[in-house]
C-alpha cells in the first residue's frame, strides 16, 4: 500500500511539514514527561484512526522505556491501573482537545481543572500544543492514507 500522496516531495507540503516536525521537537525541553507526551499521541491517534502516528509512537514510546502493558492499555486509559492521576488527567485532556465537536464549548471546566492539579502553565501549554499538533499530523496522514508498520524508531530525528 503507498499512499495517495507524498507531502514531502512537494515543495509547499514539505516546508509545512518540517515546520510541524520543527514544533515537535520543543516539547522534549518540557518538563511533561516524555512518556506522557507520547501517551497523549498515542491516545490521539487511536481517536483519529491514524495507523501511522499509532505505528510511530508506539515504537518510540517502547524504545524510550515504556512496557507494552502500558502500550496496549492506553486506549482503556480509565479502567486501567497503571496510569498515574497526572497521566490520566491528560490523556482525558487529549481526548476532549481531540473530540472538540463532541461537546459545545470544548474541553469542559471541569477536565481542564483536573489537569492544572497536576500541571503548571507552561506545561500545560505543552499538553495544549503537544495535542493540537498530533491531531494536525493525524489529519495529514489520514488524508493521504499513510501506511503503517513500516516506521522506524529513529526515523525523523
Amino acid at each position: 500500500m503507498e499512499a495517495r500522496l507524498n507531502l514531502m516531495q512537494i515543495p509547499g507540503a514539505a516546508k509545512f511539514g518540517k515546520h510541524l516536525a520543527a514544533a515537535d521537537h520543543t516539547f522534549p525541553r518540557s518538563t511533561v514527561p516524555g512518556a506522557t507526551l507520547e501517551l497523549v499521541k498515542i491516545r490521539a491517534s487511536q481517536i483519529n484512526g491514524c495507523g501511522f502516528c499509532i505505528d510511530m509512537h508506539t515504537k518510540e514510546a517502547a524504545r524510550a522505556g515504556e512496557t507494552s502493558v502500558r502500550l496496549n492499555l492506553v486506549a482503556t486509559w480509565r479502567e486501567a491501573t497503571v496510569f498515574t492521576g497526572a497521566e490520566r488527567a491528560a490523556l482525558e485532556l487529549t481526548e476532549q482537545g481531540t473530540r472538540i465537536a463532541d461537546a459545545a464549548g470544548g474541553v469542559a471546566d471541569e477536565v481542564w481543572a483536573n489537569a492544572a492539579t497536576y500541571y503548571d502553565e507552561d506545561q500545560l501549554a505543552a499538553l495544549v500544543c503537544a495535542i493540537a499538533l498530533i491531531n494536525a499530523f493525524n489529519r495529514l496522514n489520514v488524508l493521504v492514507q499513510q501506511p503503517a508498520g513500516g516506521y522506524q524508531p529513529g526515523q525523523f530525528g
